[in-house]
């Protein structure tokens, strides 16, 4: 069952690596099979005042506690627990739920403010389905890689969801499992989806933390997070990958070869690994090396994340408009919700005098935006626009 009430996008969980430039040094590879939890580095990193204990990723608080005992419970009586849970969501006029990628709370973090990503979203119902003694299975969708872009890093975005089972023994239950998603159906047709233990779901969170403080440039707090989220699921490859882009950013490049090693271990076509691995090499000057990991990166990958984008943008700026227009559509149809190539394909098209065009991808630059505050500025050039149609 996909709720309606939030906007159209697709949900981006910053589930997968980061890519960064940064420089040198040497490195010791860990020999095969060894401990993910082995290429921590504590005394390399300040303490962060950041709360990374992970009993507090699914926890409660009394809001939520009240709200579940004393509304939810009250409905349940004779109906089915789980579509009175699904209803609450998607009934605006109970939880007002919003969509907004800018940072990945908690289960109460995202009650309190009413907002979150897609993982933030299904950590809060995960939560109170638990606590309503609900079957809970958290999945992750197969979907396309979609991107996006902060703070210096580009970011492999994933999407998570919930699936609550039935239970025989209570009549009057669906016999079907239920499937809660906020994305529409139409954008899920024909995805696959895979089931995660908790404690990788855990992991995730804290993996989006350490992302998101890292494009914030609070080193100390990421490197908090990824090692929670690597003492969380040891096994868990985005985590490893995170650790070792903190790593490039302290200028402690051999510690982040090392990780990266580790993950393409598990993982060899890791494309974000590979993607960080090839800088690893080519700033530390093993240009030979660099080369032969470029050359399998591009077989899995022929174009970078942003590739078309940037072309297109090169276009623009020497006044190729149409040229500029192509290139956007072909990283469209790589990342057909990505809010950037929108953006920029509707500047493309005002410079060829096409209004209406760049209107409509004004409006899906904002509808697909990641968050509150870059739909307020798509809107605000969109009002623009249209004013300046009517002149």
């Amino acid at each position: 069952m996909n709720l309606q009430p939030l906007r159209r996008r697709l949900s981006t969980a910053l589930l997968g690596g980061l890519l960064a430039v940064l420089s040198a040094g040497c490195a010791h590879v860990p020999p095969p099979g060894s401990d993910a939890r082995a290429l921590l580095h504590d005394e390399w990193f300040a303490p962060s005042q950041e709360d990374t204990d992970p009993t507090r990723v699914l926890a409660l608080n009394d809001a939520m506690r009240s709200y579940a005992d004393n509304e939810l419970r009250a409905l349940i009586a004779h109906r089915d627990p789980r579509r009175v849970l699904i209803e609450a969501l998607h009934d605006r006029g109970q939880l007002h739920l919003a969509y907004d990628a800018e940072r990945t709370g908690n289960a109460a973090e995202t009650y309190e403010s009413r907002s979150g990503n897609c993982l933030s979203l299904v950590l809060m119902t995960g939560a109170f389905a638990q606590h309503l003694g609900l079957p809970v299975t958290f999945r992750a969708v197969q979907l396309d890689p979609q991107y996006t872009r902060a703070g210096g890093l580009t970011l492999e975005n994933g999407h998570v969801n919930i699936l609550m089972g039935h239970m025989g023994e209570r009549p009057i239950w669906g016999a079907n499992d239920l499937i809660v998603d906020f994305l529409p159906t139409r954008e899920l047709t024909g995805h696959t989806a895979v089931v995660l233990p908790e404690h990788t779901v855990i992991a995730m969170y804290m993996n989006n933390r350490a992302a998101e403080t890292l494009a914030d440039g609070r080193i100390y707090d990421s490197y908090a997070w990824a090692r929670a989220a690597v003492l969380q699921d040891p096994g868990h490859s985005s985590a490893v990958n995170t650790l070792a882009v903190v790593y490039m950013r302290s200028g402690q490049q051999g510690a982040a070869e090392a990780a990266l090693r580790h993950a393409l271990a598990r993982e060899p076509d890791n494309t974000a690994a590979l993607s960080n691995l090839v800088l690893v090499l080519r700033n530390t000057g093993r240009q030979a090396d660099a080369d032969i990991i470029a050359a399998q990166l591009k077989a899995l990958q022929p174009y970078p994340p942003f590739h078309f984008l940037e072309a297109g943008r090169r276009e623009l700026e020497a006044g190729k408009a149409a040229e500029a227009r192509d290139l956007f559509e072909r990283e469209l149809r790589r990342q057909p919700f990505q809010h950037e190539v929108h953006f920029w394909l509707a500047q493309a098209w005002l410079q060829m005098g096409n209004g209406g065009k760049a209107a409509e991808h004004l409006r899906q630059a904002m509808d697909y935006s990641p968050t509150m505050a870059s739909q307020k500025l798509y809107s605000a050039k969109l009002d623009r626009l249209r004013a300046l149609r009517l002149q």
